[in-house]
């Protein structure tokens, strides 16, 4: 796994091709008034080269944080999404929504059923699911338009 993992150096992170309709997906919603903030279970030493991957990729985002990628009882993303306090929080990690906010709308972002860990019971503690991050921007932004951003409820 070390070995892998070395593979994900600074060059990786600065050359990450966008996932098809990632870059509009983002730009819908930033014209719509969001600030797009990046929080991600990366290094801290590859943070600026994230961010400049994202700048060169046409994505909206003006701002990486870096968390630890160890999930336990809550997720390394949760204080900090905590803090930040937004509106929504969107991942493709199921263990990532652990600890957010009930008060903050989790997206879950699906992956291949094969091998997923998106399964099991905590998939009831979502807002909702997308099959990529375009649904979620078209679904989002209708809530949004019909004045219901979050599910509330249990």
């Amino acid at each position: 796994m070390d070995k892998f993992r070395a593979c994900f150096d600074e060059n990786f992170w600065a050359n990450i091709a966008p996932i098809a309709g990632a870059v509009q997906a983002c730009q819908l919603l930033a014209n719509a008034g969001f600030e797009l903030v990046c929080v991600t279970a990366l290094e801290s030493k590859f943070a600026k080269a994230r961010l400049l991957n994202l700048e060169a990729s046409g994505f909206p985002i003006k701002k990486v944080i870096t968390t630890s990628h160890e999930v336990r009882q809550t997720s390394p993303k949760a204080d900090v999404v905590n803090q930040l306090k937004p509106c929504a929080f969107v991942d493709d990690f199921l263990p990532y929504m652990r600890g957010i906010n009930r008060g903050i709308h989790k997206a879950l972002i699906l992956r291949d059923p094969n091998g997923s860990p998106n399964t099991g019971p905590e998939l009831d503690l979502l807002n909702s699911t997308h099959r990529n991050l375009a649904e979620f921007a078209d679904a989002y932004m209708g809530m949004v338009r019909v004045g219901q951003p979050r599910r509330t409820g249990s």
